[in-house]
């Protein structure tokens, strides 16, 4: 079986599982925040259920609006924060809060083995940990909360081989967004992505949740990586709990095998309106911006943080540019603040915001007007996904965003040294 196959099997009680099946799966964990949360509450409510399956087991993140942005937002998150008072439920607000894809592996609620679902679909994250995670809709989450299974089928797994070593500014980023661009927005559609290969095994864990989130803009059901030596040392000291280890077995079946040359990849640049309509910076050419986002579930992490801070240091962002950095969670941020970064943002000319989902959706905190462009380390460009319709979102990586904001245009980092 491939890895998502032999954590399925566990969890439905079988003992093997094969594309299609139909299974009946335990989760380890039930996640929801402040857009998908209060449906996925009126829809428990109705059920009639007196509580939750494991109120240990459910995590609420009020993250894409808050600081609340106005009234709507505040209701929203004050219903969350109600039921989770209610029910004992792990609950995470401002002041102790993160992106809900960052604070998950970074407190040890994201394990190697688990099932975990989420009313997201970047739930797909936790695939770097050796997790089958992915995301639904919030009816399937309330049933989840109250029966703690939910159902699927089984997906194909499509194995993908990154070869060799990437050059100095290509990332984790660049490979996911190379091939995105490569299989197309449904090149995964339904599968199991398994990634393998020397780049993948000398990839930190950082560039391993970019990887994994980006999983469902090919159309993934989940991304996932092997546990090796890497994940355990990032574990190590965040959780007390025990956790099952699974492998694909070397006979596995796989729907396809793509393999890639990563001496040959180069930063990527996703134009718009789409993560699959990528190009690499040597092709690129004269792009104006007006905004920078650094930040998000996709890139907000402390190394993403590093990375675009050895690009600004010493330098300015441009005086036509703004440029917003958003640490994943308060941890990140206080680990950014020891370390100087965040000494080097402001002093650069960024603006850097509390933890959150915020511009990344169109929330707040970097809406744009129409005819603008942003380059940003988020993970989506569809049409008005950050502002105005007819607004320009272009994907990038955290240097390549750095280097952007300091030249008033699409740039390579190399450019600015």
């Amino acid at each position: 079986m491939t890895l998502a196959e032999k954590i399925l099997a566990a969890h439905s009680g079988k003992a093997s599982v094969s594309p299609g099946d139909f299974l009946s799966v335990r989760c380890d964990l039930v996640l929801s925040n402040d857009i998908t949360a209060p449906i996925a509450i009126r829809e428990f409510e109705r059920l009639g259920v007196p509580r939750v399956f494991d109120p240990s087991r459910i995590v609420m993140v009020p993250d894409h609006f808050c600081p609340n942005k106005d009234i709507q937002s505040a209701t929203q998150a004050k219903m969350m924060r109600e039921f989770a008072r209610k029910h004992g439920l792990l609950y995470f607000e401002v002041g102790e809060m993160g992106i809900e894809h960052v604070i998950l592996p970074e407190k040890g609620l994201a394990l190697p083995g688990q099932v975990i679902v989420g009313a997201d679909s970047h739930t797909c994250t936790y695939g770097a940990l050796g997790a089958f995670a992915t995301g639904m809709g919030s009816t399937d989450i309330a049933v989840a909360m109250a029966t703690g299974e939910i159902w699927m089928k089984a997906p194909t797994t499509i194995k993908f081989i990154y070869h060799g070593r990437p050059g100095k500014w290509t990332g984790g980023k660049d490979l996911i967004l190379h091939t995105i661009g490569n299989i197309g927005v449904d090149g995964a559609l339904y599968s199991a992505m398994e990634f393998h290969g020397e780049t993948i095994n000398n990839l930190g864990m950082d560039g391993r949740f970019t990887m994994a989130n980006m999983a469902i803009e090919a159309g993934g059901k989940a991304g996932l990586f092997q546990v090796d030596s890497t994940t355990r040392r990032y574990l190590k000291g965040r959780t007390r709990n025990k956790y099952n280890v699974y492998a694909s077995d070397a006979d596995a079946e796989y729907a396809r095998v793509i393999e890639y040359d990563s001496s040959q990849i180069e930063p990527q640049v996703a134009f718009p309106h789409l993560p699959s309509n990528t190009r690499p910076i040597s092709r690129v050419g004269h792009v104006p911006i007006d905004q920078a986002v650094i930040g998000s579930c996709t890139n907000g992490r402390l190394d993403d943080l590093r990375l675009a801070a050895r690009v600004l240091k010493g330098r300015k962002v441009d005086p036509h540019v703004r440029c917003i950095v958003l640490p994943g969670s308060q941890q990140v941020y206080l680990d950014a603040l020891k370390e100087g970064l965040i000494e080097i943002f402001i002093k650069a000319g960024a603006a850097v915001s509390t933890p959150t989902c915020g511009p990344c959706l169109g929330g707040h905190m970097g809406i744009l007007a129409a005819g603008e462009r942003c380059i940003s380390t988020t993970n989506r460009n569809f049409i008005g996904r950050m502002g105005h319709p007819k607004s320009e979102v272009y994907l990038a990586n955290p240097a390549l965003a750095a280097a952007s904001a300091i030249l008033g245009r699409i740039a390579e980092p190399g450019e600015t040294e």
